[in-house]
């Protein structure tokens, strides 16, 4: 079921963890002020995706293709 995607500020503060929780299942939560779009809850996970956030040298090796011991 998909849940509410635009909080009153009050509503949103109110229920901040349930704003957060369907952030994450959901997508992002709009919080309007006197009925205009102030902000905008993101997942952890959308965020990072946004801003461009890039894996380390370390994160890029470990998640890389597996090759086999005698690839050479």
């Amino acid at each position: 079921m998909v849940g509410r995607v635009s909080w009153h500020l009050q509503d949103s503060k109110n229920n901040f963890s349930k704003v957060v929780q369907r952030a994450r299942s959901e997508g992002p939560q709009t919080v309007t002020l006197r009925g205009e779009r102030a902000a905008v809850v993101l997942s952890a996970e959308n965020y990072d995706r946004l801003s461009g956030k890039k894996k380390s040298l370390a994160e890029y090796l470990l998640t890389g293709p597996v090759w086999d011991d005698d690839f050479a």
